[in-house]
């Protein structure tokens, strides 16, 4: 609520014009960072029995439909330079719908209850668990360029305006589990 508060002063301020950072070529389809490891779809999460899939490597992936859906893949770990050995790893699947803000920016609505994660810390009290992850997210800005070798990126910025990882266009069409509510959880 706090961030929509703050969207609706500047989608009042300032429309954004969608100039060729935005139409190197369209959004819809699937992205990932680096290897290309992690992807959307049925290769990373197993809503129905709230489980995942290791991929190889961490990374983040995107995909986004052309009538307004989502979904988000991520897997990373957090260091911790206090205790070196006390790597944090965090697994996170979560779907919904997205708007296009007149501002420039995404608005990411998740279906409600059903996104989830898993939090592996071997240092922590309770070092394996999983909870809700029902976050609406705000993508700031975003860009679309291309790579002379890779192809097309997408560029995404966060609320603060921190840069994620580029994700290359792994494929036009989206890789995407089904859009409505996948998980039977209260």
């Amino acid at each position: 609520a706090l961030v929509l508060a703050f969207l609706a002063p500047a989608a009042v301020a300032q429309d954004v014009v969608y100039g060729k950072e935005h139409n190197a070529t369209t959004l819809w389809g699937t992205w990932s960072s680096g290897s290309g490891a992690v992807l959307t779809g049925s290769g990373f999460a197993i809503p129905s029995n709230e489980t995942f899939i290791y991929p190889n490597n961490t990374g983040i992936s995107y995909s986004f439909t052309d009538d307004g859906y989502y979904e988000i893949s991520r897997f990373r770990f957090v260091s911790n330079a206090s205790y070196p050995s006390c790597i944090t790893g965090t697994m996170i699947w979560v779907h919904g719908k997205y708007d296009f803000v007149t501002n420039g920016s995404i608005i990411l609505y998740p279906v409600f209850s059903d996104g989830y994660q898993q939090v592996q810390d071997r240092c922590a009290a309770d070092s394996n668990f999983m909870q809700d992850y029902n976050y609406t997210e705000l993508i700031d800005h975003w860009l679309i360029g291309e790579d002379a070798t890779k192809g097309y990126y997408l560029q995404l910025y966060t609320y603060d305006g921190s840069a994620l990882a580029p994700q290359y266009q792994v494929s036009t069409t989206p890789i995407m589990l089904p859009t409505y509510r996948l998980r039977n959880s209260t």
